[in-house]
């Protein structure tokens, strides 16, 4: 069969692909969240980890901070510098990956499927000549990686009608396949989700906010339990319990309850400020951070650092937490779009734009362009571009300053006009007015003894 203009066909001898131990992915559960959790039924759902605000936040994030990024199509020049080139094979396709999504889209999907599930699966689109024209994110619960006895590495699809492949079971060469993984633990084609190191950490966070919100929606008082001087049955029990949940419980919290018989109310539940409530909340928080690589500060845990150099905040953030995806989408597309093999002694690259990510501040920005202009790193007009403003006439020369010669030398550069224009090629040099005299005067002398 054919799929996206590559001819497909189903593997016929089953036992010469093995499939890859998927035990360190996300598969829908976390394995085990501690040791016996397995033995016990104890398992931490996907769905129910990512309703824990910090993990969604943190998600979030790192995806849109990565999808607002331009990618670049860029060429080495002779200088060994790289400059962004338009190219009609590789151009269109990363300036829209698919029919269905923008590119902010599609990067978002990556990121998010690589940060959830640990691997993104990235399908390739061709036409006739063999050049990729689209690019599809699959999702990563419907793709299995493949070994064959040779070590050749597939990958088994089952069908997704938005990617256009509705077949069910297709195995496909690694050559159509982009694979961006992350925390390759348990197998090198295998990434393992930080969530598999946070889950418990969520777990908890959600277990204290279903908490707080049952202990306030109890009018903030705690429960307790009713006390009889006495032995009574289970059916009288039952029906004190019954008889003051209705009446003394939620929305009925502080109305006036009438004890008889001796029964006493004692409060059971420990208190919130008892629990620490707060501080193991932001515990949680912070470990989940910490897994991501996020700045707690920057979702809102805890204050932000004393220092207004936002540049400075923002190279960290990312060094520590953006720049190991950055550079994998790079490296991953510039294999899988076939730039590492251009011929004609081309070398093309994808390079992510980091002006949209690492803006200083305005003040902070003209200094340093200022600076580099005048330290003759920067021409004006590439000033200019980085401040979206047009160029100007003569803004393509590196100047540098004339300064600290003798006054001896700037005595003789003023003695003539020194905006004269040169002469032209070939044109004797002008007479020095002083040697001039001299000759005149010699050749009076001369003159005088003849």
């Amino acid at each position: 069969m054919r799929i996206l203009g590559l001819t497909i066909t189903r593997q016929k001898a089953a036992g010469s692909l093995s499939p890859v131990d998927n035990r360190g992915g996300w598969w829908g559960i976390v394995r085990e969240s501690f040791t016996g959790a397995w033995q016990q039924n104890v398992e931490l759902k996907l769905d129910t980890v990512l309703t824990y605000s910090t993990v969604f936040r943190c998600i979030s994030l790192i995806s849109s901070d990565i999808a607002k990024m331009r990618m670049r199509l860029v060429q080495k020049d002779a200088n060994g510098i790289w400059g962004e080139v338009d190219n009609p094979a590789f151009s269109p396709v990363l300036r829209k990956p698919n029919r269905f999504q923008n590119r902010i889209q599609f990067y978002t999907s990556w990121m998010e499927s690589k940060l959830i599930h640990g691997n993104t699966y990235v399908l390739k689109e061709r036409d006739l000549r063999g050049i990729v024209v689209a690019l599809y994110v699959l999702d990563p619960c419907r793709v299995k990686p493949l070994v064959a006895e040779d070590g050749a590495v597939y990958y088994e699809l089952m069908r997704d009608d938005l990617s256009a492949q509705h077949a069910n079971n297709v195995t496909v060469p690694a050559s159509e396949i982009i694979h961006d993984r992350w925390n390759t633990i348990y197998h090198p084609l295998v990434g393992t989700s930080p969530i598999y190191a946070c889950g418990l950490a969520a777990i908890q966070g959600i277990r204290i906010q279903s908490n707080s919100a049952q202990f306030f929606g109890n009018g903030s008082n705690p429960g307790g339990i009713l006390v009889a001087p006495g032995e009574i049955s289970d059916e009288t029990a039952k029906r004190l319990k019954d008889h003051w949940d209705q009446n003394y419980s939620g929305k009925n919290v502080g109305k006036v309850a009438v004890l008889g018989d001796g029964l006493k109310y004692e409060a059971m539940t420990m208190k919130a400020t008892d629990s620490q409530l707060i501080e193991q909340l932001k515990w949680s928080a912070e470990t989940v951070c910490s897994v991501f690589g996020v700045p707690a500060y920057k979702i809102g845990v805890g204050a932000a650092p004393l220092n207004n150099n936002v540049e400075a905040l923002d190279a960290q953030y990312y060094a520590q937490c953006l720049q190991i995806h950055i550079e994998s989408i790079e490296l991953c597309l510039d294999e899988g779009l076939g730039l590492d093999r251009t011929k004609e002694g081309k070398t093309l690259g994808t390079e992510f734009d980091l002006d949209d990510l690492l803006r200083m501040d305005t003040a902070t920005q003209i200094k340093s362009l200022a600076e580099a202009v005048g330290g003759s790193i920067m021409t004006p007009n590439a000033a200019l571009k980085r401040m979206n403003q047009p160029p100007v006439k003569g803004g393509d020369t590196i100047y540098m300053q004339q300064q600290n010669y003798s006054l001896e030398a700037l005595n003789k550069r003023d003695e003539g006009d020194p905006f004269a224009k040169p002469p032209p090629a070939g044109a004797p040099a002008p007479e020095n007015d002083n040697e001039t005299e001299a000759a005149k005067a010699m050749a009076e002398i001369i003159k005088g003894f003849a």
